[in-house]
């Protein structure tokens, strides 16, 4: 059995923005993990709102660090199933268009 260490880097991000009646929201999450670890980075903003930051640290076989806010740091805990719904809901009619079919 060899003594070496994997090195690897992963890289993921994901962004959507919805409009309706001259009022919007956006949101972006970007992902990096390597060996020491993972950091999530999202940002949300709603429309005439500033945007609202917050980094999340995950060492490896370690527990959650989370830092960041905005606009008075209110933390707040939102279902997010409805927006994950939305979002495939998007990419399935965006993939639709592109395919020709809606």
């Amino acid at each position: 059995m060899s003594n070496s260490s994997a090195s690897y880097t992963s890289y993921t991000s994901q962004s959507y923005s919805s409009s309706t009646n001259g009022s919007g929201s956006s949101y972006t999450e970007a992902t990096v993990s390597d060996p020491s670890g993972t950091t999530i980075h999202r940002t949300s903003q709603e429309a005439g709102q500033p945007a609202v930051s917050e980094t999340t640290r995950l060492p490896a076989g370690g527990t959650a660090a989370v830092t960041g806010g905005g606009a008075g740091s209110g933390r707040r805990i939102e279902d997010v199933t409805d927006a994950d719904r939305e979002y495939e809901e998007r990419m399935e009619d965006e993939y639709a268009k592109r395919e020709g079919g809606a």
